[in-house]
């Protein structure tokens, strides 16, 4: 059965002329064991809500997953599929790309991701367990991981978590061939991973990785640790390669006529490319549906269970139809009140509401809780032992938060979201790059998101970040100005189930500038016309965030010379494209001198601004000082985009 594993993913890289075939070849006995004989799943049903999770870490061995997907009958992977990997249209891409066929439980490739996933889905499974019962929920999640996933940084931060949390339903299969592209592991690196595990509070075992039974016998043994598990499988990268295994060369790349004719020797494998015995299919078919019995038991459980519609409801994702009315009343309290509060501040406010309806949702911080603002009175903490909370302190692990999150939306049945400073977006970057190639809904809290940051100076200060999230595809960034539109850009966030948001907000307080009740949420065209011109419109300022309450005063300073001038606020440039084209050029206010104010970098303001238009903001990193000295300094101000308007005004004569 290992062997048609090893013979599907050598001729599949063969035909391809490209790929990795030297971990799935390796790594094929640990596999077959794992998926014959203790991963929980049923083929038939590949989103049962209580299988096992398989996370293939490893994602440059993708073949490995390709191969277990058709041979126990996953629906989504042909061996036409297979024929065709890392051809254009076929689900069997050159890593495993998440929705592209059933059993892709995530994205994985950028190394280290795939584990720090699987620590989140973990978290996910222990928080629903504790929910809904073990009844409802009591499933592992499994890691095939490289030794290049445990030197990537982000392994550290996501070990040493799902060790402080005893997360005793996670395991790690480590595919320990002490081989790296380079050559030999030990050119590079010589740490004792074993003892690295154990320092992390992971119970770790060292086996023979080419051995079914020993590998039988560890998996048994995982089953009932008391905390996370790391199995060190000593394996023969390429093996079968009769020149290449246990060598760098057997890593990537295709063998050749010769080297694939030797395996099939050695391997004694007489048959075809592509060519499965019956024999060998029915036994992988009888594997595949090994937990038919398993699921149908589950699914008379659920239906008897007193908890079926709140358990369904949060595998639905859906949003509470009572948040809407909800968050419209806040918003008519804070255009009454008027508060001038940052933005940060009001997206607590706005969770307070949502965290006590939407059940589902997840928050957390990198050890900034007192500054993000993203815990509130319906949220406990998670901890050791007693996962019934909706809060995870992760620490000052940014880039492991952001993948736990990826991990605990593609496990479904939460919503998670999470802060830090919007400086360490770049800490969260690779993260929020896959979840939005994913799809996922992941929230992105990041506060002090300007020169606004002050005395912490150009290090704490992110003045290209805003510009550089808006670059990924597929990604939702809000920059809300006041109260009002932070409760809007949650609504929307919330609502978007294949896309992730990240949500900039201030550290200093900012006026509430929407001081006229709708429950319209205008924040979901993007952007929107604030302020009309008293007159004839010659100028429209255009900002988002905190400088919205610059171009409030902008607007008053150029009025009052008796030129009308327009504001428009645009918290989500994304929603904006989405926009007809005629409610774009009306809001942009065509023939009026376009003034952008954002305390960023211009990048990407010249879509909107056009070669005459202005843009007030930063040209360069910031400093350090009180952050309404940095304005001025930096001549971000109500009079510097004042003077600036009249003075292109004038020169146009």
């Amino acid at each position: 059965m290992a062997n048609a594993i090893r013979a599907l993913s050598m001729d599949a890289v063969e035909a391809a002329k490209s790929g990795h075939p030297g971990m799935p070849m390796g790594m094929a006995d640990v596999a077959t064991v794992l998926f014959t004989r203790f991963l929980k799943f049923d083929a038939s049903e590949p989103n049962w809500p209580d299988r096992d999770r398989f996370v293939l870490s490893a994602g440059h061995g993708s073949m490995l997953l390709y191969a277990l997907l058709y041979l126990t009958g996953y629906p989504g992977i042909s061996i036409d599929d297979i024929k065709n990997f890392r051809k254009l249209g076929s689900p069997c891409a050159g890593h495993p790309e998440y929705g592209h066929a059933p059993g892709i439980e995530t994205t994985t490739g950028p190394l280290g991701q795939g584990l720090a996933n699987a620590v989140g889905m973990a978290i996910a499974e222990r928080h629903l367990g504790a929910r809904f019962g073990n009844d409802l929920v009591d499933h592992k999640t499994y890691v095939l991981a490289s030794d290049g996933d445990l030197m990537e940084g982000i392994s550290h931060e996501a070990i040493s978590l799902a060790g402080h949390l005893k997360l005793s339903n996670l395991i790690v299969l480590f595919d320990d061939n002490a081989i790296t592209i380079d050559g030999a592991l030990s050119l590079s690196d010589s740490t004792n991973t074993l003892e690295r595990f154990k320092a992390a509070g992971w119970a770790t075992r060292a086996l023979d990785g080419m051995d079914s039974s020993a590998i039988a016998e560890a998996l048994e043994w995982a089953q009932t640790s008391d905390r996370p598990v790391l199995l060190a499988c000593r394996t023969i990268i390429g093996f079968g390669l009769p020149t290449r295994q246990g060598t760098q060369k057997a890593h990537s790349d295709a063998p050749g006529a010769e080297e694939i004719a030797g395996a099939r020797t050695g391997l004694e494998w007489p048959d075809a490319p592509f060519v499965i015995p019956d024999g060998l299919r029915d036994a992988w078919f009888a594997a595949g549906a090994r937990g038919g019995s398993a699921r149908k038991e589950w699914a008379a459980r659920l239906a008897s269970s007193d908890k079926r519609n709140a358990f369904t409801a949060a595998q639905s994702g859906d949003i509470p139809a009572e948040l809407a009315p909800a968050l419209h009343a806040f918003k008519a309290k804070m255009a009454a009140e008027k508060p001038s509060i940052a933005t940060r501040k009001a997206s607590e406010a706005a969770l307070e509401i949502i965290n006590t309806i939407v059940t589902t949702t997840i928050g957390g911080s990198a050890d900034l809780t007192p500054s993000n603002f993203t815990k509130t009175k319906a949220t406990a903490d998670i901890v050791p032992g007693d996962s019934t909370g909706r809060y995870v302190r992760y620490g000052i692990r940014e880039h492991g938060m952001a993948a736990a999150m990826n991990g605990m939306a593609l496990h479904g049945g939460v919503i998670p979201y999470g802060g830090t400073f919007m400086v360490f977006t770049d800490y969260c970057r690779p993260s929020i790059r896959l979840a939005a190639l994913m799809g996922q809904r992941v929230i992105f809290v990041m506060t002090h998101d300007s020169i606004g940051v002050g005395e912490d100076g150009p290090t704490h200060q992110p003045v290209e970040h805003v510009a550089s999230l808006r670059t990924i595809p597929n990604l939702f960034v809000f920059r809300p100005a006041d109260p009002v539109e932070t409760a809007e850009c949650w609504e929307i966030a919330l609502n978007a189930k294949s896309r992730p948001s990240v949500l900039a907000l201030s550290r200093q307080n900012v006026a509430t500038v929407r001081d006229e009740h709708s429950d319209d949420n205008l924040s979901a065209r993007g952007a929107y016309v604030l302020r009309e011109a008293e007159g004839q419109a010659q100028v429209t300022f255009l900002a988002t965030g905190s400088e919205i309450e610059i171009a409030v005063k902008a607007r008053e300073l150029v009025q009052a010379q008796g030129i009308g001038a327009r504001i428009v606020s645009m918290p989500c440039w994304e929603l904006f494209e989405q926009q007809p084209a005629a409610y774009r050029e009306e809001v942009l206010g065509k023939g009026t001198l376009k003034v952008a104010i954002e305390a960023a970098i211009g990048f990407g303001w010249e879509r909107y601004i056009g070669a005459d238009g202005i843009f007030v903001g930063m040209k360069g990193f910031g400093a350090s000082a009180p952050y309404k000295d940095l304005y001025k300094h930096f001549h971000i101000t109500a009079e510097d985009a004042a003077a600036a308007a009249l003075a292109a005004l004038k020169n146009k004569g």
